[in-house]
């Protein structure tokens, strides 16, 4: 199992937010003829911490989405390599207004995401997602969601834990990392070696062999892109792309790419998953932050499984508020 297996185990807020989004909308379609049933259990956009990421998305139709949206498959080939996508990402990253934060407030991010009932069958799903996590990690993270077709199906404002990982069940009693990364090093040299001594918790099961994952090679930059989910200063960011820029293996992929919010972009494939592919996506000509998406391969052909496309971040000094 890789770095990237791990980060996007199906386990977790992602996973919760939309196994409840499911019974939403099937409880506000109860009166028609076509609803869903509540106990259908779907999968939420595993990349998205994402959103976070992290980082997280379904119209509940299916269609031609993956195709219209994702582009997945043979196109000509790129005119730029990852690096030179990272060191354009990484200009375009210095130019941003910077946000300040105390401890005590909350990073505010909207995402749109699609997302499908099983890894590579089933129709899409699209959602608006926002969510409200802590600056400094001294409260649980907060969110509500909706179908993106239904403007008024915004769900309540719920408390989202850190699932354990050895018992999707049960919750653990602790609090997420900072999503304010307001610390970090923005030279490049001094932030791979910040993001080596300071691994992203993964929050592993009991049994887990901690010690080859933590010391792999690749966490670095795992730990790197996890921090998307969050905020980073535009400095730090711009460095922190210039630490991806070094990850042996990163390759653009060839054509055009649009989101799940219809902008253009040029996506980098990150290294090392089994049975898959994780995607950055960059703006096509500014070169800014656009979102993720993930890719499965069954039988020797690759689909899309999930996308996230960030649309607003901003500092707020509690969840529900809006900017």
């Amino acid at each position: 199992m890789t770095m990237n297996e791990i980060e996007r185990s199906p386990q977790g807020f992602e996973e919760q937010l939309l196994r409840d989004l499911t019974a939403h909308v099937a409880q506000r379609a109860e009166s028609a003829s076509a609803a869903r049933p509540v106990e259908r259990r779907t999968r939420f956009l595993r990349g998205w911490r994402l959103a976070g990421a992290l980082g997280l998305a379904v119209t509940l139709t299916a269609g031609a989405l993956a195709v219209q949206t994702m582009r997945l498959g043979d196109q000509p080939p790129p005119t730029a390599n990852a690096s030179e996508i990272f060191h354009l990402a990484a200009d375009a990253a210095r130019q941003q207004p910077e946000l300040t934060a105390r401890p005590d407030q909350y990073v505010f991010t909207e995402v749109l995401a699609t997302t499908r009932e099983r890894p590579d069958s089933g129709p899409y799903l699209t959602v608006r997602v926002q969510r409200w996590q802590s600056t400094g990690g001294v409260a649980h993270t907060q969110g509500r969601y909706r179908p993106e077709n239904d403007p008024n199906g915004w769900s309540e404002l719920e408390v989202r834990r850190i699932d354990d990982p050895g018992d999707p069940t049960k919750e653990l009693d602790v609090f997420p990392g900072p999503a304010y990364h307001g610390d970090l090093p923005t030279d490049p040299d001094e932030l791979l070696r910040y993001l080596r001594e300071h691994p992203v918790d993964l929050h592993l099961p009991e049994g887990a062999d901690e010690e080859a994952v933590y010391g792999g090679e690749s966490m670095a930059y795992t730990t790197a892109w996890s921090m998307l989910d969050g905020y980073v200063p535009p400095r730090a960011l711009a460095a922190l792309f210039q630490v991806l820029a070094r990850e042996p293996g990163a390759v653009v992929i060839s054509g055009d790419v649009v989101d799940v919010a219809g902008r253009h972009g040029v996506a980098i494939r990150m290294p090392g998953v089994i049975g898959g592919n994780f995607d950055l996506i960059f703006d096509r000509d500014s070169h800014v932050y656009l979102g993720t998406r993930n890719s499965v391969i069954r039988n020797g052909k690759e689909s899309l499984e999930s996308a996230a496309a960030l649309l607003r971040v901003a500092i707020v000094d509690r969840p529900g508020q809006l900017p």
